[in-house]
């Protein structure tokens, strides 16, 4: 049984229609009016409007959340649709919480939708999430990651948070003084480039749907006070084998508290350290590959991004070194150091960590192409898609 209390009190009685849109939810054991008029007096934050917020903001509107927040200072792509099923085609370029805000409205208009257009950081977090009872993170990097879990500790609020790449999935809760955080699960973040991120690895998107719904049901059971949350549990899930485990972990009880909120991309080590003077354009780089077809300069252009994403498409002549293999100094020997190195990614984050990297191993001819592979297509190579 669940020793924790719903996150709040319930709203007003339902009215009809009310009733009537949540007729299963009443019908459920240990649910029934009480729980509906719980989640409709409830407000969720849901942190990214993409491959894991999409399933759980239209599972969350449908089950009757009163009020939803989704913050995203992202807009819709072609490339979000294989996933992200809160959007549509119709959809592109627009920014992601108007897209969220139109497709809750269409499953749930009875939900107030907030909508906040920007990139949380330590500066606005704590007023945010103060605002709501509960979190859903879905973001999709490290350095938001231990900040939504540092912010809701916090403000006391819950955090059930979810990670998928490839074919697998992960999803947890946390929930100070009740349960371990993020910080007892992953102590120290992973070395920059180490782990791929579902835009350099890819995802199945239907695994996105699988986590992002576990999400929803982990949030309706906080707030109504059903069920045992996944407070000091992680659950796996393997698409390919179609298979679930559990490992269970707790607090440290050596861990130094957190006492403010810090500077979350330094801390994970992705906090470009190249200047504009390490760096060239896309234009310049186009320039000296003329220069080289000619036989009038001498460089190597490394493309830092995966295999698969060179499937996609490249910069004609240049050479494949994944940043996990540059990072890890596997791939060190076989660089040139007595001519220009320039580096480029899909949009310029990797290639910046590249450059850091080479210059940490003494290479000191290293220079990054801003804007990567996706400032080409649309400046050099137009009508290539990424």
């Amino acid at each position: 049984m669940n020793s924790l209390p719903p996150l709040g009190e319930p709203g007003p009685d339902l009215d009809p229609a009310q009733v009537e849109r949540s007729s299963r939810n009443l019908m459920l054991p240990g649910f029934g009016v009480l729980g509906q008029r719980r989640l409709a007096n409830a407000r969720v934050l849901v942190v990214g409007a993409g491959g894991l917020g999409s399933p759980a903001l239209l599972y969350l509107a449908a089950a009757g959340v009163g009020t939803i927040g989704v913050v995203d200072d992202d807009v819709v792509e072609v490339s979000n649709l294989q996933r992200q099923v809160i959007h549509g085609t119709g959809d592109l370029g627009r920014l992601k919480v108007d897209s969220a805000r139109s497709a809750i409205a269409e499953v749930n208009p009875l939900v107030d939708v907030e909508t906040h257009a920007f990139r949380l950081d330590a500066a606005n977090a704590l007023e945010l999430v103060s605002g709501y009872d509960l979190v859903v993170d879905g973001s999709d990097n490290f350095a938001t990651r231990y900040l939504v879990s540092d912010t809701a500790a916090f403000a006391s609020v819950p955090d059930v948070w979810g990670a998928v790449l490839r074919f697998a999935g992960q999803v947890s809760v946390f929930w100070a003084p009740h349960g371990p955080s993020y910080r007892d699960l992953f102590p120290e973040p992973p070395e920059p480039g180490s782990v791929p991120s579902c835009g350099t690895a890819g995802v199945l998107g239907a695994v996105c749907g699988v986590i992002g719904a576990v999400m929803a049901s982990e949030a309706v059971k906080l707030i109504t006070g059903i069920g045992s949350p996944l407070l000091g549990r992680l659950q796996l899930f393997d698409a390919l084998t179609a298979s679930w485990r559990e490992i269970e972990f707790e607090r440290d009880p050596d861990a130094s508290p957190v006492t403010m909120l810090a500077d979350y991309d330094a801390f994970c080590g992705t906090t470009s350290g190249a200047d504009d003077r390490d760096a060239i354009t896309v234009e310049q780089l186009r320039a000296l590959l003329d220069e080289r077809a000619a036989g009038r300069a001498d460089f190597d252009l490394i493309d830092v991004r995966e295999a698969g994403e060179r499937e996609i498409v490249s910069i004609p002549g240049s050479r494949s070194v994944p940043l996990a293999d540059l990072v890890a100094g596997a791939a060190l020997a076989d660089l040139p150091r007595d001519r220009e190195l320039y580096v480029y990614c899909k949009a310029g984050l990797r290639s910046a960590q590249a450059v850091d990297a080479l210059a940490r191993a003494g290479f000191t001819h290293a220079t990054q192409v801003t804007g990567g592979i996706l400032e080409w297509v649309r400046i050099v190579a137009p009508g290539r898609a990424y």
